[in-house]
């Protein structure tokens, strides 16, 4: 190899070092002074290094609202502004300001459109959302600031704004109207709501549903018992501000319970067209693992409703389970709720009997659990004409509620599509003795003894009692044993179905 003069090898280096910085200079100039760049700071009126940037982050399910905020917004400070978009941004990881930044060092970054989306805003509405996009615009003293809206999708797809400004006050003033805008204007408020989970990402995933319609015709329960619910549930919401005057607390929790098919599930509807103004939350299943944001969301929504169903897969007493985590954050969302917030908590389950003490038994928690028992023989007859859908009856009722005795509502409801579906086939209106004792019959028979055990017949229900010894709901005659606090005595009998119930699982007086 030949040998190189240290004197000639420094000269080269310094020469490399001046051409290389010459380069990076012209490079910096250039793209000092691109599209992006200027149209940022051009209206700013800053260099790009002096910009300070205030950024806010939102679940996803808030994209509508945010929008809908950032276009009040820019409706009363800058209505004839318009969105641009950056071209070669990684909006699912970076920063705006590291955006911006790699404008400047590597022309990474370009002035581009705006990227855009949809949001659901209701059941069957959708509202047009800005995914990647900024726009020039002015706080509230007229200081020049940019805000932008950035969509991340990565792990936990979340929206993000930012207002970038040479003033910090100013920005921060910006975000806080707009966020201001997002709570009085947000299109979740008033809505049927269900919570879920996202079967690809772990987040929480919110959909629009029609609320109900139903009347208080349409539930049928022993005689008191929905309007000791309603008197708990609505009535409390419709006395809320003087009950607030008088240092009362607002939230309240109510239990459903009794065997499947009964009509739980219906009788929470009913509460949800009854309740038109609340927004309610509906957790189910793996959207649990969810609940403190959902409760968050309800108290952010007031007046509102947190319908959690089967609310004993995460809330097995800590006595003879081994304690799920998610006990905790539902005491916790429940807790965390304070007295004067108008949120009414829903849950139901068909195994009160193993519900944690510490949720049925604590007045602020659960203040009333109503049995949702199988339907009598004058709830059957009620349950017939309701599920008839005003078709005119010829039929012997008398040997129809004899022969459903034992059945759930679930069972009649089944029925009567099967009776009415029989007068269509016969090409008649009127329900008659024939259509009810072919369905009857046909329910019956050997080949629908899994269909009876779904939908809560006799035979059935008799096999689960068999193998599961289901809970005894507490009935008047228990009550004898029982002290003031819902406590045993002694004298309530015990044995291989003992009949001790949680404190608390009184039904209301009837």
């Amino acid at each position: 190899m030949t040998d190189i003069d240290p004197a000639d090898a420094r000269a080269l280096a310094h020469a490399l070092r001046r051409v290389y910085e010459a380069v990076s200079q012209r490079i910096d100039a250039e793209n000092a002074a691109s599209p992006l760049v200027q149209r940022v700071t051009g209206h700013i009126g800053c260099p790009l290094t002096d910009v300070v940037t205030v950024e806010e982050q939102y679940p996803a399910f808030e994209h509508a609202g945010l929008q809908i905020a950032i276009d009040r917004y820019l409706a009363a400070h800058s209505p004839d502004a318009r969105w641009f978009g950056i071209v070669g941004a990684d909006g699912g990881w970076e920063s705006v300001t590291t955006t911006l930044l790699r404008a400047v060092s590597w022309g990474a970054a370009t002035l581009g459109r705006p990227d855009y989306g949809t949001a659901p805003i209701g059941p069957d509405d959708t509202v047009e959302v800005v995914k990647l996009g900024m726009i020039p615009t002015f706080a509230p003293d007229g200081t020049p600031v940019v805000v932008g809206v950035f969509v991340r999708e990565d792990f936990q797809p979340r929206c993000l704004l930012a207002v970038l400004a040479a003033d910090h006050a100013a920005a921060t003033a910006v975000r806080e109207e707009i966020e201001r805008l997002r709570r009085e204007h947000n299109p979740l408020r008033g809505q049927v709501l269900s919570f879920s989970m996202s079967e690809h990402q772990d987040n929480g995933v919110v959909s629009f549903l029609p609320r109900p319609e139903l009347s208080a015709e349409d539930v049928v329960l022993p005689e008191g018992r929905l309007e000791a619910i309603e008197e708990h549930v609505v009535g409390i919401g419709e006395a809320a501000d003087l009950l607030r005057e008088a240092g009362q607390h607002l939230r309240r929790g109510l239990l459903l319970y009794g065997p499947p098919g009964t009509g739980k599930t219906h009788t929470t509807r009913y509460l949800m067209s009854r309740m038109r103004e609340s927004t309610v939350v509906v957790i189910t299943g793996p959207a649990m693992a969810r609940i403190d944001q959902a409760v968050a969301l309800a108290r952010a929504m007031q007046p509102s409703m947190v319908i959690i169903e089967d609310v004993d897969l995460i809330a097995e007493s800590r006595d003879h389970f081994e304690t799920s985590p998610l006990l905790f954050s539902l005491l916790d969302a429940m807790d965390g709720t304070s007295g004067d917030a108008d949120v009414t908590f829903v849950l139901t389950t068909n195994r009160p009997e193993v519900l944690e003490k510490a949720l049925i038994q604590r007045p602020g928690r659960v203040d009333l659990a109503v049995e949702i028992p199988l339907p009598d023989a004058r709830a059957r007859e009620r349950l017939i004409r309701l599920y008839a859908r005003n078709r005119p009856i010829e039929a012997d009722l008398a040997a129809v509620v004899a022969a459903t005795e034992g059945v759930t509502a679930s069972y009649i409801r089944e029925l009567l599509r099967r009776v009415i579906l029989l007068a269509i086939r016969a090409n008649e209106h009127t329900l008659r003795d024939e259509h009810f004792t072919a369905a009857l019959e046909a329910m019956s028979g050997a080949g629908q003894a899994l269909t009876r055990a779904l939908l809560g017949g006799r035979e059935g229900r008799a096999r689960l009692a068999e193998a599961e010894e289901p809970f005894e709901p507490v009935g008047p005659d228990d009550l004898a044993g029982l002290d003031e606090d819902g406590e045993t005595d002694g004298a309530v009998p015990a044995g291989p179905r003992d009949r001790r119930k949680p404190a608390r699982l009184h039904p209301p007086a009837c």
